[in-house]
C-alpha cells in the first residue's frame, strides 16, 4: 500500500460578512446571545456565488499551492450537503469550472463530517494505486437551505469551502476512523423534495430546510469527538501529548471546551476560527486547515488529529503529519 500526504491547501468565502448585529435585525436575537451560545460573531454569506462556485474557487488555490495545474488532478471528490443540483454532481461542476479533464469525479453526502469521509476516502484510492492525485473539496451554501426565521439555526451557519491536494509520498496520513447513526438522524434533518406524482393519492407539501434539536446534537457532538480522537489515537499508537493540534469541525465553541475538558487537555491545543466564520459544514475543517497554512503555524513534522461530526448521523477523525 502506497503513502498519501497533503500537498496543497485551499480556501474560499464569499465577500459579504453578516454579523450578530445584522441577524438581531431579522430574527430575535442578540450579539450577547449568540456569542455567548456559540462563539460566532459573524459568517460569510453567498449573494450569488452556488456551491461549485465556491468549491472550485478554494480548488484552484489548492492546486497553486501544491504547484500543480488542474490537468494533474485525477480525482475529485467534493463533500457537500448544499450541492447545486441532484444531478449532474458538484464534484463534476467543479471540473468543468477548472478544467480538471483528466479526473474521475463525485460527491459524499456525509453533513459535517464530509469532508473527514471524503479525505479517507480519496486517501484508499490513492492507497491502493487506482488514482495519484486527489483534490479533496468541503463546500456549503448552507444560507440557500436555512429557515431564516429559525434563531436556533440560522444564527449558526455560514457559507465557505476549503480543499486540499492529495498525493502519493510520505506517510501524511497516519489514520482515520469514521462513524454513522441512522438512528438517530431526526435530530439534524433537511429534507429534499416531497414523494409526488400522476399515481400519488396525497402529496406532503416539503420545505428544504435545516431544522435541528440542539439538545441531542449537543450532546452527540461532545461524545462523538471525544471518541474520535480517543479511537484514532489509539489505532495510530500515538500519544495525545504527541499531538501538535487539534483541528476540530467548527460548530460551537462550547462543545469545543467540553471535548478538551472531557480529554483533559488545554483549550490551546484546538485551532479555532468559528468566531469568524460560524459553522460552515463540510467546509470548517479544511477551511482552518488553510488558515493555520497561511498563517505558518504549521511545521514540518507536525501531527495534528482532524475530528468532526454531523447530520447522518456521522462522525470521524483522521490523524495527519505535515509533510510541506
Amino acid at each position: 500500500m502506497k503513502n498519501v500526504e497533503i500537498i496543497g491547501t485551499g480556501s474560499y468565502v464569499p465577500d459579504r460578512i453578516v454579523t450578530n448585529d445584522e441577524l438581531s435585525k431579522i430574527v430575535e436575537t442578540s450579539d450577547e446571545w449568540i456569542s455567548s451560545r456559540s462563539g460566532i460573531k459573524e459568517r460569510r454569506i453567498s449573494l450569488k456565488e452556488n456551491t461549485s462556485e465556491l468549491a472550485a474557487k478554494a480548488g484552484l488555490r489548492a492546486i497553486e499551492n501544491a504547484k500543480l495545474e488542474a490537468k494533474d488532478i485525477d480525482l475529485v471528490i467534493v463533500a457537500t450537503t448544499s450541492p447545486d443540483a441532484f444531478t449532474p454532481s458538484t464534484a463534476c461542476l467543479v471540473q468543468a469550472i477548472i478544467g480538471a479533464e483528466n479526473a474521475v469525479c463525485f460527491d459524499v453526502s456525509a453533513a459535517c463530517t464530509g469532508f473527514i469521509f471524503a479525505l479517507n476516502t480519496a486517501t484508499q484510492f490513492i492507497k491502493t494505486g487506482e488514482y495519484k492525485t486527489a483534490l479533496v473539496i468541503g463546500s456549503e451554501v448552507l444560507s440557500k437551505i436555512m429557515n431564516w426565521e429559525d434563531r436556533t439555526t440560522c444564527v449558526l451557519f455560514g457559507d465557505g469551502a476549503g480543499a486540499v491536494v492529495l498525493r502519493e509520498g510520505s506517510n501524511g496520513i497516519i489514520k482515520a476512523y469514521m462513524g454513522s447513526d441512522g438512528v438517530n438522524s431526526k435530530f439534524l434533518y433537511c429534507p429534499a423534495v416531497e414523494v409526488g406524482n400522476p399515481f400519488a393519492a396525497e402529496i406532503a407539501k416539503i420545505e428544504s430546510k435545516i431544522s435541528m434539536n440542539g439538545r441531542e446534537v449537543f450532546k452527540f457532538a461532545v461524545k462523538a469527538m471525544d471518541n474520535s480522537i480517543k479511537n484514532v489515537l489509539e489505532a495510530s499508537k500515538i500519544d495525545i501529548d504527541d499531538i501538535d493540534y487539534i483541528v476540530p469541525h467548527q460548530a460551537n465553541i462550547r462543545i469545543i471546551e467540553f471535548v478538551a475538558k472531557k480529554l483533559e487537555i488545554s483549550m490551546d491545543k484546538f485551532f479555532v476560527n468559528l468566531h469568524n466564520y460560524g459553522n460552515t459544514s463540510g467546509a470548517t475543517i479544511p477551511l482552518a486547515l488553510d488558515e493555520m497554512n497561511k498563517k505558518g503555524m504549521l511545521k514540518k513534522g507536525n501531527k495534528i488529529i482532524l475530528v468532526g461530526f454531523g447530520g447522518g448521523l456521522t462522525w470521524g477523525a483522521a490523524i495527519i503529519e505535515w509533510t510541506m
